[in-house]
């Protein structure tokens, strides 16, 4: 999705006796990080000029959110991070260890560019400027970019269509104090059914009490990256709002985003975006 918005998809999900999963990841083989990353965090989707865009949004619920002071603690697992980094830079401030995870390779590949700092990796700096601009701490945009880099211990292989998404052994220490999530778990299941089973599955991961936060497409059937047109079940407000209370969540805040037509590139058909701010129950019904 888009520019700021986007689904992030990459993600998630092994071949195995679902047809329907098996098809989303052999289409994902054919995802392309950069087409993708141009698609939605270079302009018009990238201008983050304006404050009406959709980066701007994404970018002030993360901020917002994290200003309450009530999402904290040691470690955040990043879910289905695909190739973009802009997600963790409000959270960095208030986790120590953070996890980022991917089902793709190639997005692995290219967050470990960016990380290292290397030649060729994707500019973040405008996104990492207006984070700084609205948290409003006089912080500089290199230095929240040290911080982040500094924080991201781990780039790992997930499949949120397993039970245990980072496998039996995983290297991220758990469960996590908080989650994210930025246009995953939509863009990787064939249905509404395998959307909240996902959902259980990286539930998981996360401490009962912890925190999170989900960013996602709603009412979009596909994407593109590069030569990939990748399916994407559609889903609305309120069957986001479903799945997070019948996965034993608290939903503390939700917020929708109405794509304008000017941002309505070509590269998807998403309607408008969401944000949701849940909360794990500390006892699962």
């Amino acid at each position: 999705m888009s520019g700021g918005t986007d689904p992030k998809h990459t993600a998630e999900m092994g071949p195995d006796s679902d047809p329907g999963r098996a098809a989303v990841a052999s289409a994902y083989q054919r995802f392309e990080p950069r087409a993708y990353l141009c698609n939605n965090y270079a302009p018009p989707r990238g201008d983050l000029s304006s404050p009406d865009g959709v980066g701007p949004w994404k970018l002030r619920c993360m901020a917002q959110t994290f200003a309450t002071g009530e999402v904290s603690g040691q470690t955040l697992i990043d879910i289905g991070s695909g190739p973009t980094i802009y997600q963790l830079l409000s959270a960095c401030a208030h986790f120590e260890d953070i996890t980022m995870t991917d089902f793709l390779e190639v997005n692995r590949q290219e967050l470990g560019l960016w990380l290292r700092d290397e030649p060729g990796a994707f500019d973040w700096s405008v996104y990492s400027q207006y984070a700084c601009l609205i948290e409003g701490k006089g912080e500089s945009w290199q230095e929240k970019e040290r911080q982040l880099r500094a924080r991201v211990k781990r780039v790992l292989p997930i499949d949120v269509h397993q039970p245990q998404p980072l496998g039996a052994s995983s290297l991220a220490p758990l469960p996590a104090d908080a989650l994210v999530s930025a246009f995953c778990l939509e863009a990787v299941s064939p249905d509404l059914a395998s959307f909240q089973r996902a959902l259980r599955h990286i539930t998981t991961l996360l401490r009962p009490g912890g925190h999170l936060l989900l960013i996602g497409a709603l009412e979009e059937s596909w994407y593109l990256a590069g030569e990939a047109r990748l399916s994407v079940v559609p889903v609305s407000e309120e069957e986001v709002r479903e799945a997070l209370v019948r996965g034993g969540y608290e939903v503390r805040d939700l917020r929708t985003y109405i794509m304008p037509a000017h941002l309505r590139t070509g590269v998807d058909d998403v309607k408008g975006i969401f944000f949701a701010w849940a909360q794990k129950m500390e006892v699962q019904v």
